[in-house]
């Protein structure tokens, strides 16, 4: 039995401790954002924060992550009330197909909560390991920069 701390929330899980993060949240929590696109920590798609901290899901055991907080893109908002990350995502149409952008706006999440004013570089740094692969990344760029001049905050 392992407990992952979701958003808030304990989850008792019957779960093997090897299990990739990735699957315990889509699987057996139900929450689908993060999703799974290399299976090896090299394009981002599985972005979620871990006290604070970008990671990729699909390469963390569930059993590192017990008892620790984690936080998916569910954590920031719906879609009925949209956080003001997402919406910024949405206002700038940074989504194309769409696969990425659970992961884009974690990351920028984890970016957003540890530096006030991050820098145009400093975004482009941070982000630079997650990847879009239908090439919005400039719309995702604008996102975060209106995310922040409209006071964002972690």
């Amino acid at each position: 039995m392992i407990t992952l701390n979701v958003n808030g929330t304990d989850h008792s899980l019957d779960i093997d401790p090897d299990m990739p993060l990735l699957y315990a949240l889509r699987n057996h929590l139900q929450l689908n954002g993060a999703k799974y696109g290399c299976g090896l920590g090299q394009c981002g798609a599985c972005t979620v924060i871990v006290e604070g901290k970008q990671v990729f899901s699909c390469v963390l055991p569930s059993g590192a992550v017990a008892g620790r907080a984690v936080k998916t893109v569910e954590g920031l908002g719906s879609a009925d009330k949209p956080g003001v990350l997402q919406q910024a995502f949405i206002d700038n149409q940074a989504a194309q197909c769409g696969y990425c952008i659970a992961g884009m706006i974690m990351r920028a999440q984890a970016l957003i909560d540890t530096v006030a004013a991050p820098t145009d570089e400093q975004i482009r740094t941070h982000m630079a390991p997650n990847l879009c692969r239908c090439g919005t990344h400039l719309r995702i760029f604008a996102a975060i920069k209106a995310a922040l001049a409209a006071g964002v905050k972690g």
